[in-house]
């Protein structure tokens, strides 16, 4: 199997190479129109964190974790996925972590968990995290048992959770992974949290790696998964911005 063309994704989606300019331009107005509720904070690792907060009391601290295969983007492009849990009452929180090279995903995976440390002092209630395609290895791996964050549950979204595949692609040239990295940083061979509740959410015409990821994660932690029918691996974020989606209701629900 090729395995660099098992993990592409924009080539295997019509119009897959517009999606990233209307992420950024959909963020942009968000952030202008709602730029009034956004705070910027900082982790005790000195990286910033974007937080949304509701009208009112918040009843709980949402955060999404950005992917773009730990090498691209930022909380910033993404902004406007805050809008549904938000509409909801929750405080939404967005961090900012080191990209590859700059950062190997153990670093990544400690900044993460010290902005949601940070996030916690807050006092904001219940904490949910979540995360998208490379973000949602790093929501997953704050669900870890080497980790200690006060959450009460995790949805990862096409997650990345064993990085023995991804380190036999050209990505790695980046990323720099070795067989330790890969596996103290692969969330399918680490156990979880047993009072974290968890569930993986991912598209159903994604890419058969992305799949097989999810699949892996769900099986390994014993744990729900959702194959949301027609999507692929970029709309399957869209229902974040749908207070009343099935996905903001397995997040939030119930806390």
């Amino acid at each position: 199997m090729d395995l660099d063309l098992a993990y592409q994704n924009s080539i295997f989606i019509k119009d897959g190479d517009l999606f990233v300019e209307r992420w950024k331009k959909a963020a942009a107005n968000f952030r202008a129109d709602e730029g009034g509720l956004m705070q910027f904070i900082t982790s005790d690792m000195g990286l910033g964190i974007d937080l949304f907060q509701p009208v009112g009391v918040a009843k709980g601290c949402f955060t999404f974790i950005h992917g773009g295969y730990w090498m691209k983007f930022s909380p910033r492009d993404f902004s406007h996925l805050a809008k549904g849990a938000l509409a909801r009452g929750w405080a939404v929180a967005m961090p900012f972590y080191d990209l590859a090279p700059k950062a190997s995903l153990g670093r990544m995976a400690l900044q993460i968990e010290s902005a949601l440390r940070a996030l916690t002092a807050l006092d904001l209630g219940p904490m949910v995290v979540s995360g998208h395609s490379a973000g949602g290895h790093l929501a997953a791996r704050m669900a870890c048992t080497d980790i200690h964050v006060p959450m009460q549950r995790v949805v990862p979204i096409s997650p990345l959770s064993d990085l023995e595949q991804i380190a036999q692609t050209d990505m790695n040239k980046t990323l720099g992974l070795n067989p330790l990295q890969v596996a103290t940083q692969s969330p399918a061979h680490l156990a979880k949290h047993p009072n974290i509740d968890a569930h993986v959410w991912v598209g159903g015409i994604e890419r058969p790696a992305f799949l097989w990821q999810a699949r892996l994660l769900s099986e390994a932690w014993d744990c729900d998964w959702t194959v949301v029918r027609g999507r692929h691996h970029f709309d399957v974020i869209e229902d974040l911005t749908d207070p009343q989606s099935d996905f903001m209701n397995i997040c939030l629900g119930g806390l």
